[in-house]
């Protein structure tokens, strides 16, 4: 996914997110996810396929990431 694959998006923070200002921001474009740092939007970006977002996602939910 490039720059200017997210220049338009519709960014949008995580439903997870508890409004202190540590929301994460993510975007679907096609087959790929993209997250950013919302208080930081044109900052580095990390891209994601689907799959691996749901896998990542699947984990956080069950705890399989200590400290998380």
């Amino acid at each position: 996914m490039s720059t200017n694959d997210l220049a338009d998006a519709l960014w949008f923070k995580s439903s997870y997110s508890n409004g202190t200002g540590e929301c994460v921001e993510v975007v679907i474009i096609g087959d790929q996810v993209a997250t950013r740092d919302s208080k930081d939007p044109s900052g580095p970006n990390l891209a994601f396929t689907a799959e691996a977002w749901t896998a990542f996602v699947r984990g956080v939910t069950l705890g399989e990431f200590p400290g998380t």
